[in-house]
């Protein structure tokens, strides 16, 4: 089996999920199992050493994570696309979850973090921002535009506070990458499906 086969297996088995928010046994199952045949294939085994193809702007497909889902249990909210931005040479990643509401209550929360290389894969995580707020007082127009405005010093008009924690063991570890998917692997066992925008 072609690695086009398998990553159509894969984004065949995870297009009726909702991103991980409506599954079934059996679809988890079916998901972990085609991640598991196109990690066998993975064209870039030290990712961490091809920093041209990590770096960009990632739309996350499917995740086990209940802290990026659990956004979607609010009242009145909607999860709308997650992103995760990868600016390789700064050490950053940004996480941006966007929100749909009421009119005029669409909003956003984004998590800022800096990472270090610790092997080919693998990458310590350490969080450093949260951002949430209405996406028309923060001025969102679109993910790239507000990683620019993220990256400037100016406070925003939003919850936006340091994240200050000396125990943070947070890593990810890139277990596929090519030129438009990557996946991941967190340390609290989440799994991360992501295409390149």
């Amino acid at each position: 089996m072609t690695n086009n086969t398998r990553k159509a297996n894969l984004l065949s088995a995870i297009a009726p999920v909702n991103r991980g928010l409506e599954m079934t046994e059996n679809q988890r199952k079916a998901i972990f199992s085609a991640v598991a045949y196109l990690e066998e294939l993975n064209p870039t085994p030290k990712p961490n050493r091809s920093p041209e193809l990590l770096d960009g702007d990632w739309l996350l497909l499917f995740t086990t994570s209940q802290e990026l889902l659990g956004i979607d249990r609010f009242p009145l909210y909607k999860l709308g696309n997650i992103y995760q931005c990868l600016r390789v040479a700064e050490g950053k990643i940004f996480n941006v979850a966007e929100v749909k509401g009421l009119p005029l209550l669409g909003g956003l929360v984004s998590v800022c973090a800096n990472f270090m290389i610790v092997s080919d894969q693998r990458v310590k995580v350490n969080f450093e921002r949260l951002v949430a707020g209405s996406q028309s007082l923060i001025g969102y127009r679109d993910v790239n535009s507000f990683i620019d405005t993220l990256r400037s010093p100016r406070k925003l008009l939003a919850v936006d506070f340091k994240i200050k924690r000396e125990d943070q063991k947070g890593w990810l570890e890139t277990t596929y990458l090519d030129q438009d998917m990557r996946i991941g692997r967190g340390n609290e066992g989440n799994l991360f499906v992501l295409r390149r925008i």
